[in-house]
């Protein structure tokens, strides 16, 4: 089992270990592009190089052959004038022409080929010949045979061959010069299409990777939580659906456990959803550091946290866990010098017997969950008689809005009598839906679908709308009679509940003495601290305070002896029986006892008979209800009561 802090070491680890390591692949695939764009750019101007020079060594062989030609087509121009003893003005005219071209490739060959060896001894052997040519043209002119003919056998028929001899030379250096370039070209291209290749090769394999790695970061981003690195839903379902195969091969009991954290709202609200993150990390670590092997964590969103057991031995197996697991929970949190306690809620579910697929574990677990977060037990297994997902109560569920909205639901009242002279004192509201298909429908089928449904909050504001309207109706017919309302734990751990109240008394304009607001045990010790505060701001209003069903819950009497309460109500599977059970007498007794020594009233519902009520007035109770008093009736039922009321009061034996 890992320690939390190895936990929160790992992931820490992992993140900046896999954050250097994207950053040296960013920088290693940038490089290789850099690099691959280097070798084809340099590729490309050394190609440019190699082609220029290449067309110059094309065009000078081709100057080389045109001076040949020009050479030859002056040597021919020197024998015709030679023969014909002579220029005649068509040679003078060619002469010239010829000297115009000659000068013209001379410089075009300069130009390509400055200081070049080769193409200076081109230059001074054509120089020389033509300057031979020029002395035999200039003689011919002058009509000096004789001495034109020597300087064409000793000058200028040398120099031609001369000239030729040096052509020929260049001819052949810029033909090696041209095969060298090609040859460096050829070599140069397929170096660089080998190292191009390469490096694209390299950039094609990198990339494959980074996709590689891509895609198995958005698989593990779809199937994990972003804020604490847990498998998320899709990745739990999974996990949970080869754990029952698992099961199913090996008779394994796989379980599923949810936790919803208590109050985690207030964290957000007061502290900001920063602080909130951050909770929910060391959450996270903390439950994962408080499982075993082959156990494991995920987040749900929120603040809903999920653990999978692939096998449980046993209920208690899985008791153990969740007490593990809200061990670890009780631990304080450390957050920038802030420390909080943070309560979980877990409701479990164990295949095969709570289910047979993911979806029914997940489904049945959730219910377990909400169950124990309303009961406020800590922790529960999945029942059947939590289940309000049977067509009806679906259908009632959805319908019960509407029905608050249209006004179906009614209110009956249970009288509240004096004890000893059986003196009308008030009544209990107790709300009924009048379901236009279905008739008359108990609060035990609807209440738990309202609190499930958040409800709650409207069914109660119509509760006690109407009973302080009825209660303004007495008034003005002139009885001063009290009205009692139940509240939800979900509505005594509401802090605006206070406020609605004294609006609904101001615009009624009942006091507030005459209003009891009856709030049972469970409710108080869910949130005894946020409760107390509640209860207080209700007594500061003058709010009649009772504690219903006293005797059933897991009261502690710490809390009750500083709670501003004026009643204890004796539930009735104590007052039923205690003619019969001495026991269940013996408990009536003590609260009477407790609550006189407390200074507050006490008053025994669920008197059926005339034995119970005087047991109860010999004990010294102070107020009675019950079906031997009246049942819960209508507003009108309970008019009529009160005017043709006959109940004979016990003697009183005290």
């Amino acid at each position: 089992m890992r320690s939390p802090g190895s936990f929160r070491a790992e992931p820490g680890r992992a993140r900046a270990f896999s954050a250097g390591r994207g950053r040296r692949r960013a920088v290693l695939v940038w490089s290789v592009v850099v690099l691959v764009i280097a070798v084809i750019g340099a590729g490309a101007a050394s190609m440019m190089r190699l082609q220029q020079d290449a067309a110059r060594r094309s065009d000078l062989r081709v100057i080389l052959t045109e001076m040949k030609a020009a050479a030859w087509h002056q040597t021919a121009l020197r024998s015709r004038a030679i023969m014909a003893k002579g220029l005649t003005p068509a040679m003078a005219q060619a002469r010239v022409e010829v000297d115009a071209a000659v000068d013209a490739i001379g410089t075009r060959f300069e130009r390509h080929d400055p200081g070049g060896e080769h193409a200076s001894a081109v230059e001074s052997a054509f120089g020389v010949y033509d300057a031979a040519v020029d002395r035999e043209f200039e003689l011919l002119q002058q009509g000096d045979l004789l001495a034109a003919a020597r300087v064409d056998e000793w000058q200028a028929g040398p120099a031609f061959q001369a000239l030729l001899v040096a052509l020929d030379d260049a001819e052949r250096h810029y033909a090696a010069l041209a095969a060298e370039a090609g040859e460096r070209a050829r070599v140069g291209t397929a170096l660089i299409l080998a190292v191009s290749a390469l490096l694209i090769a390299v950039l094609i394999w990198q990339s494959q990777r980074v996709r590689a790695r891509a895609f198995r970061r958005a698989t593990h981003q779809a199937s994990h939580d972003a804020l604490t690195g847990l498998p998320n839903r899709v990745l739990l379902h999974e996990n949970t659906t080869a754990a029952i195969a698992a099961g199913r091969r090996e008779l394994a009991q796989p379980a599923l456990l949810l936790i919803d954290l208590d109050r985690f709202k207030e964290v957000n609200d007061s502290l900001g959803h920063h602080y909130g993150d951050r909770l929910l990390i060391q959450v996270a670590e903390r439950l994962s550091g408080a499982l075993g092997p082959g156990e494991s964590a995920a987040r749900l969103g929120g603040d809903e946290f999920a653990v999978l057991l692939p096998d449980t031995g046993s209920e208690q197996d899985v008791a153990a866990v969740a007490a593990r697991l809200q061990e670890a929970l009780q631990q304080p949190f450390e957050l920038d010098g802030f420390r909080m306690t943070v309560a979980g809620s877990i409701g479990a579910s164990i295949y095969p017997q709570h289910g047979t697929t993911a979806d029914d574990l997940l489904q049945r677990a959730d219910i377990a969950m909400y169950t124990v977060k309303t009961k406020r037990t800590g922790f529960g297994l999945y029942d059947d008689s939590q289940d309000s997902a049977d067509p009806r109560r679906l259908v009632l569920a959805g319908e019960l809005h509407r029905g608050i909205e249209q006004g179906q639901l009614v209110l009956h009242y249970q009288p509240k009598v004096d004890a000893q002279t059986g003196q009308a004192l008030g009544a209990e509201a107790l709300v009924r839906w009048q379901h236009p298909e279905h008739g008359m429908i108990p609060p035990g089928e609807f209440i738990p679908l309202a609190e499930h449904t958040g409800l709650i909050t409207p069914l109660t504001r119509f509760v006690l709308d109407a009973a302080l309207q009825q209660c303004r109706a007495w008034l003005s017919a002139g009885h001063e009679l009290t009205i009692a309302v139940n509240v939800s734990t979900h509505r005594l751990l509401d802090l605006g509940f206070p406020d609605e109240v004294a609006e609904r008394l101001r615009h009624w304009q009942v006091p507030a003495r005459l209003l009891t607001v009856e709030i049972t045990e469970s409710a108080i010790m869910a949130d005894p601290d946020r409760a107390l505060h509640v209860v207080e701001r209700l007594h500061a209003l003058g709010v009649h305070l009772s504690i219903d069903d006293f005797g059933t819950g897991y009261s502690s009497m710490a809390y009750l002896k500083t709670l501003p309460v004026q009643e204890l109500k004796i539930d009735r599977s104590f007052v039923s029986c205690m003619t019969t059970s001495e026991r269940d007498a013996v408990i009536v007794r003590s609260t009477v006892e407790l609550g006189r020594n407390l200074g507050l009233q006490v008053i025994a519902e669920g008197v059926e008979d005339m034995a119970t009520w005087h047991e109860l007035d010999a004990v010294g109770c102070d107020a009675v209800q019950g079906y031997y008093i009246s049942r819960p009736v209508s507003a009108a039922g309970f008019q009529e009561w009160l005017e043709h009321r006959q109940i004979p009061a016990p003697a009183t034996t005290v």
